[in-house]
C-alpha cells in the first residue's frame, strides 16, 4: 500500500513540476524574443514589431484556453448570457483531445478504415467577447478572425509569427543568422504547446487508480480488527485520523496530476507575460536608447579640443624661448 500512494503521490508531483518548467519555458522565451525584436527594431520594422508584441501577449492565453476550455467562451443556444452581436464572433472550441476519449477513437478509426474526414460536422458553437482578453491583443489586420477559425489557435500564433520574422528584408544588420535565432525562440513556444498537451491529455491509468483506492479501502477497513485488542474504545478516533490522512494523500495526488486545472495560477503567469511584452514597453524600451552616450558626444569633442589647443601651446613655448635666446 506504501508503494501504491507513494508512487502515485510522485509520478503526479512531476508532473506538476513538469508543467511548471514549460510555462518557465514560456515566459522565459517571451522575454528573450521581445529582447531581441527591440535590439533590431530599425530592420524589423516598428509596425511589424508591434503585431509581433501583440501576437506574442494573446499567445499565453491561448494555449491556456486550449489546456483549460471553458473559462470565457459561451455556448451560443444558452440563454442565461446575453450576446452582443457587434462585439462577439463565433467561434468552435479550442480543446486538445485526451487519449481515452472513446468518440475520438471512434472517429480516428472510422477514417482509417473508409478514409473520410473525421472532423465533427455537428459540433457546438460558442461565441466570446472580443474585447476582452486574449482577443483584444490581436492585430486588427483580420488575424482575430483568422485565429478563430483555427483548431489549434496557439499553434497558429506561433505560426504567423515565424512567418512575419521570415518576411524581415535583409540588411547590413539583419542577417539570416539573426533570423533563425528569432524564429529559434518561436520554435519553443511551439514546443511547449505540445508539452502541455502531452500532460493534459495524457491521463493516469484509470485501472491504477482504481487499484489504489480498492487496496486502501480494504486496508483501513481491516485495520480496526488490528487495533482494537490494544487499543479499544480509541481504536475509532485512530482509525478515522488514519483514513483523513492516508485518503488526504490520494486526494492531493489526483489533484496535481494536472496542474492545469487550478493547481497552478496561469492567470498570474499570462498577466506577467503580458506586461513584461506589452504592458511595461515604454519603461523596458528605454533600456535600448542609449541617449546619455549620445548627449555626452559633444562634451568629449569639447574636452578634446581644449587639451590638445594646451598641448599645442606647451610646445610652442620652448621654441618662443630658444629663439630669444640665440638673438
Amino acid at each position: 500500500l506504501g508503494l501504491l500512494l507513494v508512487f502515485r503521490t510522485n509520478s503526479a508531483y512531476q508532473r506538476f513540476a513538469e508543467g511548471r518548467k514549460i510555462w518557465e519555458t514560456i515566459v522565459n522565451s517571451s522575454r528573450d524574443l521581445y529582447r531581441m525584436m527591440m535590439l533590431y527594431e530599425h530592420e524589423i520594422g516598428m509596425d511589424k514589431r508591434r503585431r509581433l508584441q501583440k501576437l506574442l501577449a494573446a499567445f499565453p492565453y491561448l494555449l491556456r484556453h486550449r489546456i483549460r476550455p471553458n473559462l470565457v467562451m459561451r455556448r451560443l443556444d444558452d440563454e442565461a448570457y446575453e450576446r452582443d452581436p457587434e462585439n462577439t464572433i463565433l467561434l468552435y472550441q479550442d480543446q486538445g483531445v485526451k487519449e481515452d476519449d472513446e468518440e475520438a477513437a471512434a472517429l480516428a478509426q472510422t477514417e482509417e478504415e473508409t478514409g473520410q474526414s473525421r472532423r465533427q460536422t455537428r459540433r457546438p458553437l460558442f461565441w466570446v467577447d472580443q474585447r476582452t482578453l486574449p482577443w483584444r491583443l490581436l492585430p486588427a489586420d483580420g488575424a482575430l478572425e483568422k485565429c478563430a477559425r483555427a483548431q489549434n489557435r496557439p499553434l497558429w500564433v506561433c505560426d504567423r509569427m515565424a512567418q512575419e520574422l521570415r518576411t524581415v528584408p535583409d540588411g547590413p544588420s539583419f542577417t539570416n543568422r539573426e533570423r533563425l535565432i528569432l524564429v529559434s525562440h518561436v520554435d519553443k513556444l511551439s514546443h511547449c504547446i505540445g508539452g502541455a498537451e502531452r500532460i493534459h491529455q495524457t491521463v493516469v491509468p484509470l485501472n491504477y487508480a482504481r487499484h489504489t483506492l480498492r487496496a486502501l479501502t480494504v486496508w483501513l477497513f481491516s485495520l480496526p480488527f488490528v487495533l482494537v485488542k490494544d487499543l479499544q474504545l480509541l481504536t475509532g478516533p485512530v482509525v478515522l485520523v488514519m483514513s483523513w490522512l492516508l485518503f488526504g494523500v490520494f486526494e492531493v495526488s489526483c489533484a496535481i496530476e494536472d496542474p492545469f486545472q487550478g493547481t497552478l495560477r496561469l492567470s498570474i503567469l499570462c498577466d506577467t507575460i503580458r506586461r513584461d511584452v506589452l504592458g511595461d514597453e515604454h519603461n523596458r524600451a528605454s533600456a535600448f536608447r542609449l541617449e546619455d552616450k549620445k548627449k555626452r558626444q559633444p562634451e568629449r569633442e569639447e574636452l578634446e579640443q581644449s587639451s590638445s589647443s594646451s598641448n599645442l601651446s606647451n610646445a610652442t613655448t620652448p621654441v618662443g624661448g630658444l629663439d630669444s635666446s640665440f638673438a
